[in-house]
């Protein structure tokens, strides 16, 4: 009988957490400023911080807490616009317009990544980007950079998805002067919920510290220069974004686990991919030459199908026993921009929109095994298959 694989559950958290989460439960001693100096919170900000190499980390309830903050860390006026691409979650133009900020759209193109044309077009009037490295895919941070350190506008990134990525070598994060990421269920290190904030400027490091929730003198427990909290002291509001020590406690015996999940996650999608690029109607993007990826999912482009068989398709590969989605055509999904509708004058962004329609996304966890990859690929190639047959057939 054929398994079909699960996709969905997160690996086991290490057993080295156990100790440190049982002390935790016995002393009930789950908010970070309790500890004079060496809360579970504050360690796993220096053990992040030293794994990406960067010089401040902060950590906090969510990704979308971390990019909010690093959008009030930079002093951004009341309806400062900020570009963005066009393929992104949700979450990244709401934490602009809870920042007081207006998200400007541009496009993205087959490859998932910034259409740089439209870019840099769009660059003439904004004070800020976003650069989300959606679903681990990195755009050319070499022009973005250049393009943007050019006009002194600050970027920050999106990598909720890429951890553990490399640009030229270097650590997705840590190009931009902010980098923002995830511990959500879904990404390469689960904590349920939670995300941290990195940064090499001590000014954005205490300001974002002080509006997480660092109320009074907590921020002395930040290892920041204090000149720059005593700055901000009282100048700041306080939104009370902070991470608690139980989730730190869940986090930390997994930063060991990284180059593992990532040396697996991409194997995997190498895989996979391979597989799929052999049918005529599946096409993955590949990966831009400075770049190495750290996937737990694939995404790749329908090709030659209409759109009557695009939805017969992920019929059938659900069917087949893998469920794909296929960005455009799933009802209300959040990476779908014209769902924005809390935006004001959505765009229309005919491009991003073409892509989206025929763009598939499956989840391809670390932990699974060539049996499950095989068993993924076959499915999907052969709901491919069939709804094409019948296009041939009528």
């Amino acid at each position: 009988m054929t398994i079909i694989p699960n996709v969905y559950d997160a690996e086991p958290i290490p057993d080295a957490a156990r100790a440190d989460i049982d002390q935790l439960l016995k002393s009930g001693d789950l908010f970070r400023y309790t500890s004079a100096s060496a809360s579970p919170v504050s360690l796993l900000e220096q053990e992040f911080a030293t794994l990406i190499g960067t010089d401040y980390a902060l950590a906090v309830s969510s990704c979308s807490a971390a990019l909010f903050l690093s959008l009030k860390a930079l002093g951004l006026p009341r309806d400062a616009r900020v570009l963005i691409p066009a393929f992104t979650f949700a979450a990244v133009p709401s934490a602009i317009v809870h920042a007081d900020c207006i998200p400007v759209l541009c496009e993205v193109g087959e490859n998932y990544r910034i259409d740089l044309n439209d870019f840099e077009a769009k660059l003439t009037d904004v004070q800020a980007v976003i650069i989300s490295h959606m679903r681990g895919h990195t755009s050319d941070m070499d022009a973005i950079m250049a393009l943007c350190d050019a006009r002194d506008i600050p970027v920050i990134e999106d990598a909720a998805h890429s951890l553990g990525t490399t640009w030229h070598g270097r650590n997705i994060g840590t190009i931009g002067r902010i980098g923002c990421f995830s511990f959500q269920s879904y990404k390469l290190v689960n904590a349920g919920e939670g995300g941290i904030l990195i940064t090499n400027d001590p000014d954005l490091a205490a300001q974002a510290v002080i509006m997480s929730g660092a109320y009074e003198h907590n921020w002395k427990k930040h290892p920041v220069l204090q000149e720059a909290f005593v700055k901000w002291q009282n100048k700041l509001p306080l939104y009370n974004l902070r991470l608690q020590n139980l989730s730190a406690a869940v986090i930390r015996p997994q930063l060991a686990e990284i180059p593992r999940r990532v040396q697996d996650g991409r194997a995997n999608h190498d895989y996979v991919a391979a597989r799929l690029n052999v049918s005529p109607w599946l096409a993955v993007p590949d990966k831009l030459a400075p770049e190495e990826r750290a996937p737990d999912s694939i995404q790749f482009n329908l090709v030659g199908m209409n759109d009557t068989q695009i939805k017969a398709f992920a019929k059938a590969a659900l069917a087949g026993g893998v469920k794909v989605q296929i960005f455009g055509q799933s009802q209300d999904n959040a990476r779908a921009f014209w769902n924005w509708q809390f935006l004001n004058d959505l765009p229309e962004l005919p491009q991003t929109r073409a892509m989206l329609m025929r763009a598939c996304d499956v989840r391809l966890p670390a932990r699974l095994q060539k049996s499950d990859l095989d068993f993924i690929a076959n499915a999907i190639t052969a709901a491919a298959d069939h709804v094409t047959s019948l296009k041939a057939a009528s």
